[in-house]
């Protein structure tokens, strides 16, 4: 039974060594497997079709890309493949955390929050200047947990998304719980924004999230990210995993609620983005081989 093309699989990011032999059958130099890999991971087989259909970007949420860097990436992708990229993190952290790479800027409130203007031109531009919008899946707001309260946070969400262009596509994750919610949801839905359902450490199950949404999708599209075990801490879901080559743990439960929301949202003629961690089940390309067969 053939996969339905509205649904695309991907990992969270593609520059894995331990998935040499498995991914990867080219040798590289250690110098150049992270610059030149993403061509082969696009490429590979399962069951005679692409596995991947998109993937994850991981790294400009901590800088806008560069063109010459999504030029890089047009060189090694092929027509239909989309690729998610996180939005930078200027534009989604409202106070900075006290960790050394903020320097100065640690513990100071960010006055660049949610910022249209700055998002238009820094984070939007590269991608017109090189043309990749046919390659581009959603753009991925992610939110660490914050005290903003949900009036506060869902006004500030539906003044930033009224003032962005419409030819791109948003998808909001968040990692408060408490945010969840109609009015929530009703913003989400008012700018056609997705909410990204997030498998992931202090979120509730991915159901339960969609109980607290209501059941209801906001976009014509949506994103799910299988991220880390629940109530485990990233740190020890990241020792547990290494070095990302087998499965570690089985996460039946996460599948089934992630092939359940895939076949209500492709019931619905709508696109579904799922993008999955190493540091979910151990090994993320083993994962999504087995989301496949759980969907056929």
């Amino acid at each position: 039974m053939p996969l339905s093309s509205l649904i695309r699989f991907g990992t969270s990011t593609w520059t894995y060594e331990g998935w040499q032999g498995q991914i990867y059958r080219r040798q590289y130099a250690k110098t150049a497997f992270a610059r030149e890999c993403l061509g082969e991971y696009c490429q590979y087989l399962y069951n005679g079709e692409p596995l991947f259909r998109t993937v994850g970007n991981d790294s400009t949420f901590y800088r806008p890309p560069t063109a010459h860097q999504l030029q890089h990436y047009l060189n090694q992708i092929p027509k239909d493949f989309q690729m998610c990229f996180k939005v930078w993190e200027e534009i989604t952290i409202p106070t900075f955390s006290r960790q050394a790479r903020y320097g100065l800027k640690a513990g100071q409130t960010n006055t660049r929050f949610l910022d249209a203007k700055l998002f238009n031109e820094l984070v939007l531009t590269p991608y017109r200047e090189t043309k990749f919008e046919p390659h581009m899946g959603p753009l991925l707001f992610e939110f660490q947990q914050h005290g903003m309260s949900t009036g506060e946070f869902c006004s500030r969400l539906d003044r930033f998304f009224g003032q962005l262009p419409k030819d791109f596509r948003y998808a909001v994750e968040i990692r408060n719980a408490g945010l969840l919610g109609p009015d929530y949801g009703k913003v989400l839905e008012s700018h056609g924004v997705a909410h990204v359902y997030n498998h992931w450490s202090y979120m509730p199950p991915l159901l339960h999230q969609h109980n607290r949404m209501e059941e209801h999708f906001t976009a014509p599209f949506t994103v799910i990210r299988l991220l880390t075990p629940l109530n485990m801490p990233y740190e020890v879901a990241k020792r547990r995993a290494a070095p990302y080559n087998k499965i570690v743990g089985e996460l039946p439960q996460m599948k089934k609620e992630t092939v359940t929301l895939i076949k209500q949202a492709t019931g619905e003629n709508r696109r579904v983005y799922v993008l999955v961690n190493n540091r979910s089940e151990g090994n993320a390309p083993l994962t999504i081989q087995a989301l496949l067969e759980a969907l056929r």
